[in-house]
């Protein structure tokens, strides 16, 4: 009897937990909607090609549709199709011809073959979304694998990196192991890669502490961008909550993840994911029907309110998930900790995170999601960071997340681009960001940390871009340079792009270091760009989500001496930061004494924020001094005017300074300076001075 023709034994099973779950013996499959009419499992072949058996689910239970099949298996392939009415006006989208994926896949295999068939409605039809599509999209989709949870590793103890002491390196499975020469080649692109010793090692002699990896989980290659030939390289459109993205599975597979994660714990470092839970990739109403849309569109997704045939698009991507709905809740906080309980990571970014606080009435830090993460045992003790901004009404948020979360503070990165530009004024803003914003975050027994400093990230410039271009160049996305950020606060120096006059270049180097050194001596949490620490360039593009490509990973090879030094450097200003307390402050309440000094080294008076830009910055930590390898007071120094300046050093009660580390082209490291003599810096220059 081939399995096709096979009678399989279907049992009640249970409802409480989502997806497809294997107990040993067999397969518990349960499925939420609470429109549908009518639930049929498809299970297929290994190829996937081929449907064996289709079984109704017929318990239905609390708005669960489930079923036990004692003789389903871990390796087991699966769709669903889903019955119910098809009315688009009151946001309805059913259609049993399209199979659907489990909002709960462990593990999808396979790519989307785009066609017709993945939409629920007529291409061709006048009335669009309207229409009723008849087309069988089960051949072109993949399909949820099931797995065997016993499979896992069992987690290492790992003790967390503190929050006061993170330094945080954003990168890309793909981008940073692509053309590493340092990593086998079957091994390069994919989790594996990632997780190999030469991966790891690299990343550790940074110093960093907290790998955060870009979307890893499941994610389609959009049907428009493949007719460009490009691709969905960054992975911000999410298909599946559980799964790992297949496309960075290497030889072993699911199990390459968590092997990765092994080894960066081995390491002592922590991963955090940048995790998509605003949006799918289903889109709006014109978009294809993959799983949540035919499940149960009015309960996923957020409608309008006086016509549910159209979608409230408060991420600007055509959708936007429905918080607000218990289950959908529940599927997020099940994600969430199934990433950290079975997975084992370490924490979250949670792309567009002002979504997950909205409800009805708008955004709200006591929402369903934020209280439900506040007192989950698991959840409550990982890292949290929000990206605090969304495009719908009321959506900037910095500073409007509830204790307990760390944001991106884009706030810095722009303040800390317009004072290294020696903008009119920006001294007042540049002071506050560097000292942790408190303005924003001193609230609420929030600490300095909560601040996630960042001079660039993924959507942008690189550090090399930001000081080498004027303008965006993203010709090469195909839309006619029109996508991505204008307003980019970027310099090129004098020429566009790569030049060969040496003067452009060394001011080009300065401006690197002084963005580094700005970033790693700012109290807060740094975040550095993965490549920014040699130099990487995307040539000017600002915005290459579409490019897996050269332009788009990372260069290891045939680098100048430039990167090494930068690189060097880059070490050096992390291992400063590691080593003493007072660059790294964890309490708005420890003590530090702070003053500000002008270039004449007296007092910073109210008239001279405004009198130009040149600040000096003393940190005095007087209970610092019963640890001899810590320093309890600093000086930094910076100038941000194209001139050279005299800087008098002020007079606070010693006898001398000591030059650590300054971004100027010749290294005066040591030098020693008496207080109240004058130090000469460099046009667009930074100096460290230590109490000698």
């Amino acid at each position: 009897m081939d399995a096709s023709s096979k009678q399989w034994s279907v049992e009640a099973g249970e409802w409480q937990r989502l997806g497809a779950i294997y107990n040993g013996e067999g397969t518990n499959f349960a499925l939420f909607s609470a429109h549908a009419d009518r639930v049929e499992l498809c299970l297929y072949d290994d190829s996937g090609e081929t449907e064996i058996t289709r079984v109704e689910l017929r318990e239905y239970t609390n708005e669960v549709w489930h079923a036990y099949l004692p003789e389903v298996k871990p390796g087991m392939l699966y769709g669903y199709r889903v019955h119910g009415p098809h009315d688009p006006v009151n946001g309805h989208r059913f259609n049993a011809n399209k199979l659907l994926l489990d909002p709960y896949a462990r593990e999808i295999v396979g790519g989307i073959n785009w066609s017709k068939a993945h939409f629920g409605y007529d291409l061709d039809a006048a009335d669009k979304d309207l229409s009723f599509s008849t087309i069988d999209s089960g051949p072109f989709m993949p399909k949820c694998r099931i797995i065997d949870p016993a499979a896992s590793i069992e987690p290492k103890v790992f003790n967390r990196i503190p929050w006061a002491d993170a330094i945080v390196y954003e990168t890309h499975v793909k981008g940073f192991t692509q053309l590493n020469p340092a990593i086998p080649a079957e091994l390069r692109g994919t989790f594996d890669g990632l997780g190999h010793k030469a991966a790891v090692d690299y990343i550790r002699s940074l110093g960093i502490t907290s790998v955060e990896l870009m979307p890893v989980h499941s994610f389609p290659d959009d049907g428009h961008l493949r007719e460009k030939g490009l691709a969905n390289y960054w992975g911000y459109n999410t298909l599946g909550f559980f799964s790992p993205a297949s496309r960075y599975y290497g030889p072993k597979g699911l199990a390459g993840f968590r092997e990765m994660v092994r080894a960066f714990h081995d390491a002592g470092i922590e991963v955090i994911l940048d995790v998509v839970y605003n949006h799918t990739a289903e889109g709006n109403e014109l978009g294809p029907t993959l799983s949540f849309k035919g499940i149960d569109n009015f309960s996923y997704y957020r409608t309008l309110p006086d016509n549910h045939r159209y979608y409230i698009n408060d991420t600007g991507t055509g959708n936007t998930i429905n918080t607000s709905h218990p289950r959908v809740l529940q599927m997020i906080m099940d994600s969430l900790r199934y990433w950290a309980e079975e997975m084992h990571v370490d924490g979250f970014r949670f792309d567009l995170g002002t979504i997950l606080g909205r409800e009805p009435g708008g955004f709200d830090q006591r929402g369903g999601f934020f209280d439900a993460v506040a007192q989950d045992p698991v959840l409550s003790r990982v890292k949290l960071i929000g990206e605090p901004w969304d495009i719908g009404p009321g959506g900037y948020q910095v500073g409007g997340f509830p204790p307990g979360w760390a944001e991106w503070n884009d706030k810095y990165r722009d303040s800390t681009r317009e004072y290294w530009l020696n903008g009119e004024n920006s001294a007042p803003d540049f002071a506050a960001r560097l000292l942790g914003s408190g303005d924003i975050y001193d609230q609420r027994g929030r600490r300095p940390w909560a601040s996630v400093n960042f001079v660039t990230a993924h959507d942008g410039y690189t550090l090399n871009d930001l000081v080498s271009y004027d303008q965006k160049h993203n010709e090469a996305n195909g839309e006619d340079n029109n996508d991505g950020h204008n307003h980019n606060l970027s310099h090129n120096y004098g020429a566009e792009g790569p030049t060969d006059n040496t003067d452009i270049i060394e001011l080009r180097e300065r401006q690197k270091r002084n963005f580094l050194a700005t970033l790693f001596f700012s109290h807060g949490t740094p975040m550095l760009l993965g490549g920014d620490e040699f130099g990487r360039s995307q040539l000017g593009n600002n915005n290459s989500y579409c490019q897996d490509n050269e332009l788009s990973w990372l260069h290891w090879e045939g680098l100048p001496q430039s990167c090494e030094d930068l690189r060097d450097f880059t070490r050096r200003l992390i291992a400063l930061r590691k080593a003493q307390p007072l660059l790294r402050r964890s309490d708005w309440r420890d003590g530090l004494i702070i003053d500000w000094f002008n270039v004449k080294g007296g007092h910073q008076r109210p008239e001279h924020w405004l009198d130009g830009n040149p600040l000096a910055l003393r940190l005095l930590r007087p209970d610092l001094r019963d640890a001899p390898e810590e320093w309890t007071e600093v000086l930094m120094l910076f100038n941000p005017q194209a001139e050279a300046i005299n800087f008098r050093t002020p007079k606070t009660g010693g006898s001398r300074w000591r030059l650590e580390i300054s971004t100027e082209s010749v290294d005066r490291s040591g030098d020693i300076i008496a207080e109240g003599e004058a130090i000469a810096m460099q046009g667009r220059s930074f100096t460290l001075l230590r109490r000698d």
